[in-house]
């Protein structure tokens, strides 16, 4: 088989004993002709970690990238102005990955132009080694393709069948690389902190190409989901994290979605994230519903302010620096 080049990118930022173990695994694959792209934020490693980012890139098992600013769809875009594959690869820097992800990955690529990025299927830990039967889901019920409520429908843990999907998780998905070359579609870099939306804001403008983004359920890894690091160091808690979480919904709203998609997002996100409704399952504490409102329509102001500040910015500020540099 004529396997397609591959360049894994993995942007990292203050990951330290995750990270080594997702490098040991990825530059173990059997997979013939593949780089692995670092794209590190962190200002400091620990000394261990430190050791095994310069033993790889001195072996040329990777190529590492030391950065002074931390974004994730800038890290995304970063990796990829510098790689070199037809295929184009992200994997989070907690994950761990069993031989032949890339194969899976790959396979779908060959012989089927019509699909252009390639969803993989996503793990906890808790399943890792194997799901209750009663658990699976076949297929993805017909709201996963609707903008504006898929976000509560698609389900890439539990899915077991090959499908067309809306959206892929940035931890494990693959694209061709002439979505960026060709077409033109990169990551947008005001999605913030977590960058929560950022892979979906990406997802629904790749399907303005006329590509179709494919769901793999052996393109299989574990998201181990450390706590912090990634790249982003904010608390769930913190009052950052929860405007930013906000912000991004509705940034990813007002630039994909049509007005009753964006009220129909508006209503869901409301009845799931502010008032702990499923699939959030959270506190119905008044007092809790009353601060997660204040920071829905906090991050509703600031997604404003983003639109009115893009009027005369383009809004990739690392990507400039990096073009400038």
């Amino acid at each position: 088989m004529d396997w397609p080049h591959i360049s894994v990118i993995i942007p990292t930022y203050a990951r330290e004993a995750a990270l080594r173990t997702t490098l040991a695994e990825i530059v173990e694959q059997d997979y013939p002709h593949y780089e692995v792209l670092v794209v590190d934020q962190t200002a400091k490693h620990e000394s261990e970690t430190e050791a095994d980012l310069e033993r790889l890139a001195a072996a040329e098992k990777i190529r590492w990238f030391r950065l002074d600013w931390a974004s994730l769809p800038g890290a995304r875009n970063y990796g990829v102005r510098r790689a070199e594959g037809e295929i184009i690869v992200f994997i989070d820097d907690d994950v761990r990955l069993q031989p032949g992800y890339l194969k899976a990955h790959a396979r779908n690529f060959i012989d089927r132009p019509e699909i252009g990025a390639v969803a993989g299927r996503v793990l906890d830990p808790t399943i890792a080694d194997g799901m209750p039967e009663e658990m699976a889901i076949e297929f993805l019920p017909p709201e996963a393709m609707d903008p504006g409520i898929a976000w509560y429908y698609i389900d890439l843990v539990h899915a077991v069948k090959p499908q067309q999907v809306l959206t892929a998780r940035g931890c494990n998905m693959s694209f061709r690389r002439d979505i960026f070359d060709k077409f033109g579609v990169w990551f947008d870099e005001r999605f913030r902190g977590s960058a929560v939306r950022e892979e979906s804001d990406f997802c629904l403008r790749i399907r303005q190409t006329g590509y179709k983004i494919w769901f793999d359920p052996e393109a299989v890894l574990v998201h181990v989901g450390e706590p912090t690091g990634g790249c982003h160091d904010v608390s769930t808690r913190s009052l950052q994290y929860q405007i930013t979480h906000y912000h991004n919904h509705f940034w990813m709203a007002f630039k994909n979605l049509t007005l009753t998609q964006n009220l129909r997002l508006y209503g869901r996100l409301f009845d799931c994230h502010v008032l702990g409704n499923p699939p959030c399952y959270k506190s119905g504490s008044p007092t809790k519903i009353a601060a997660r409102g204040v920071f829905y329509f906090w991050g509703f102001i600031d997604a404003i302010g983003t639109a009115i500040q893009s009027l005369w910015t383009q809004g990739q500020p690392y990507t400039r620096q990096d073009l400038q540099d």
